[in-house]
């Protein structure tokens, strides 16, 4: 008989212990005001620095440039409305993806650009064009996930062959984590060391309470850095530093402030209309690829942090095939990139413990407000970036390691596919942006750019590289072996494959107002 000290595994749990607020639930109405004010500000970082990259090149200035910014705010709300409402039910934040970057700076420098010399002109055509190519990249979005092809596909995952994708969803960003962080390491550290401290050590140290010293941890550790850095600037510590520096450290340099407008509400078709080209649409649907993985890790690490049980496939398509709408959005408003569930953001449910639904659309009620009053918007998108990526540094980590406890770690199947499938991720993508950072062009560069940018996309792409990987080893690797579906976990998520089949599921997935009677879930 075994002693009551003796050392036992931890039990599989279908839905995540210790959540304070799962999916379905809310707290207060002034918690969960703040708790999605926080989320607004973590999703910032993303919002802002993309259109801080793109804009420059494509010829728009400060004014652009806030514009734009306004623009991802507001289409990321109703972005965010629309998944949680009639979506996936998870409480994600959609908002700009970096898996659009390549294509958009792609279209950005062709040659038919060169021929506008004033640069307003170039970057409103360069703007009509990428506009062009996210339409056509949003039907291949939708016909994905309304039409269920996606849906077959997530059928065959395990937790095995998920666990590489939700694991490199998240430590596939490292490199908006720590290096930018290092480009102002007097700000970024100290942010990094006090988010540390105040989500993970004071609450045991102290015994305060999870609201104070977990649930609003962000609030206060960018509060008190960017006070720092607002003395550091007007003390005159920058004066005499490279411009790099200065513009990564210095709380006046952004531009936003002067630039943005009192009131103005983002349209359809504000920069003109889109012109459409066949290679910039097909190396826009590869980007669409790639947030459609990402996006996928994203989902189910929110079903998790959220304790919900696992995201169906029918639903998981349903909330793809959203997306694709949100694609479409950011097309007709001209955001320059376009949509995926922020991992970030998924990274603060499992740090804060709140999963609520709620939160989120909350959330998204501080997107639309602060584009439209863009001055007060400009004021909270100054913030230093390294701030940002110091939060990265913590929120990126949460995403990931909760699957591998449905699978069997005593295989040694289970730690090749599973050690493969993460180290090819990261090497493959690191090699490919390498290459590209040092040499300007992509390693496939065959007389086809559009085919050169689509496989640049794709293999960029750590989570997108891994799943692959861990979804073909899966599937072939010691195939009908008796011990393989034990293995991979897939006897757990076998009751979740169809909707109806776990009496919970209509709990957290089942869409409002009783529209699952005219959109039913299989």
């Amino acid at each position: 008989m075994a002693k009551i000290d003796d050392f036992a595994p931890f039990p599989v749990k279908d839905q995540l212990p210790g959540v304070e607020y799962c999916v379905s639930s809310s707290p207060n109405w002034p918690e969960g005001i703040v708790q999605g004010f926080q989320h607004y500000i973590v999703m910032l970082g993303t919002t802002v620095i993309i259109p801080s990259i793109l804009v420059p090149l494509m010829g728009g200035g400060d004014v652009q440039k806030a514009e734009v910014i306004n623009t991802v705010l507001f289409v990321s709300g109703i972005n965010t409305l629309l998944q949680s409402l009639f979506g996936s039910r998870l409480p994600v934040v959609i908002g700009a993806s970096y898996a659009y970057v390549i294509p958009a700076l792609y279209i950005t420098f062709s040659y038919r650009f060169t021929y506008y010399l004033h640069p307003h002109v170039r970057f409103e055509e360069t703007m009509r064009a990428i506009q062009g190519a996210l339409i056509i990249a949003a039907i291949f979005h939708m016909v994905m996930g309304f039409f269920g092809l996606w849906r077959i596909l997530v059928r065959f995952l395990t937790p095995l062959s998920a666990a590489p994708l939700v694991i490199l969803t998240g430590i596939g960003l490292v490199v908006l984590a720590f290096p930018q962080l290092a480009r102002c390491v007097e700000i970024g550290l100290p942010a990094l060391i006090i988010l540390i401290i105040l989500s993970q050590y004071l609450p045991h140290l102290f015994k305060c309470k999870r609201s104070i010293c977990e649930q609003f941890a962000v609030l206060f550790t960018v509060a008190i850095v960017w006070a720092y850095a607002e003395i550091l600037t007007a003390a005159g510590a920058y004066n005499k530093r490279p411009d790099s520096t200065q513009l990564s450290c210095r709380t006046d340099r952004s531009g936003l402030i002067s630039a943005s407008p009192w009131v103005k509400i983002p349209y359809p078709l504000q920069w003109g209309r889109p012109s459409f080209h066949a290679s910039d649409a097909f190396a826009m649907i590869a980007a669409s690829y790639v947030a459609i993985v990402e996006t996928t890790g994203s989902l189910i690490a929110a079903s998790r942090f959220g304790s919900a049980t696992r995201i169906p496939p029918s639903v998981l398509s349903r909330g793809i095939g959203w997306q694709g709408v949100g694609v479409l959005l950011n097309g007709l408003f001209g955001t320059a990139t376009g949509s995926t569930a922020l991992v970030e953001n998924t990274g603060l449910l499992g740090l804060t413990k709140v999963g609520s639904r709620r939160v989120v659309q909350i959330s998204a009620g501080f997107m639309i407000f602060f584009s439209i009053f863009g001055k007060f918007g400009a004021v909270l998108a100054s913030i230093p970036l390294p701030i940002f990526a110091a939060l990265y540094c913590v929120l990126f980590a949460y995403v990931g390691l909760g699957l591998l406890q449905f699978c069997n770690l005593n295989s040694f199947r289970t730690k090749f596919i599973l050690g493969f499938s993460i180290f090819i991720g990261l090497s493959v993508a690191q090699y490919f942006t390498e290459y590209l950072f040092i040499s300007g062009r992509g390693p496939v560069h065959t007389r086809t750019s559009a085919f050169n940018v689509i496989m640049q996309v794709i293999f960029s792409s750590a989570a997108t590289v891994g799943i692959m990987a861990a979804f073909l080893l899966d599937c072939t690797h010691s195939y009908g072996h008796p011990s393989v579906r034990r293995d991979s976990g897939r006897h757990w998520w076998e009751k979740f494959r169809v909707y109806y089949t776990d009496t919970r599921t209509e709990e957290f997935y089942a869409l409002p107002y009783n529209l699952n009677r005219f959109f039913p879930s299989f």
